[in-house]
């Protein structure tokens, strides 16, 4: 439900804001450019839903649980934190990873530690393009800095 109601009241700003816009070429504009976004996101994320039901029904689920499941306790927070950085691809990919891994029996917080460490460390965004941004003095600062946050997340979510 909540996401319902979030969904509605950000259509609804969407629409108030797109009716505000100054003039018609304006609204034109923004149109094909949500209409552009549109077209790019929804094969993947149908590909990747699809995806992770076929992944969810190829894991091994005795395997997942053991590992990742509840019972493997603070072991399987850190398994699935360090396993996060190691995932090639973008979010389609490893949100798709992470909800097959719950459909298996991992526990929710393994998850969100995977997804979080996955956001923050994802050794492609990082070879690809932070180093050749960013620099490595900056690239390794940001890395020190943020390396307790995964385990923050994950402490935070066991304690919910």
């Amino acid at each position: 439900m909540n996401i319902l109601i979030g969904t509605i009241l950000i259509g609804g700003a969407a629409l108030v804001l797109w009716w505000r816009l100054p003039n018609q070429t304006w609204r034109r504009a923004s149109y094909r450019a949500a209409l552009d976004t549109f077209m790019f996101t929804a094969p993947r994320v149908l590909v990747a839903l699809l995806g992770a039901g076929f992944f969810a029904e190829l894991l091994p689920a005795d395997q997942v649980r053991a590992l990742l499941g509840e019972d493997a306790g603070i072991a399987a927070i850190v398994l699935a934190i360090a396993l996060g950085p190691l995932t090639p691809g973008g979010a389609f990919v490893s949100f798709a990873i992470g909800a097959a891994a719950l459909k298996a029996g991992a526990s929710p917080v393994a998850t969100i530690g995977y997804v979080t460490s996955w956001s923050l460390f994802s050794m492609t965004k990082i070879f690809a393009y932070e180093l050749s941004f960013m620099g490595r003095k900056a690239t390794l600062t940001r890395i020190l800095i943020s390396l307790p946050v995964p385990f923050v997340v994950a402490a935070f979510a066991y304690a919910l």
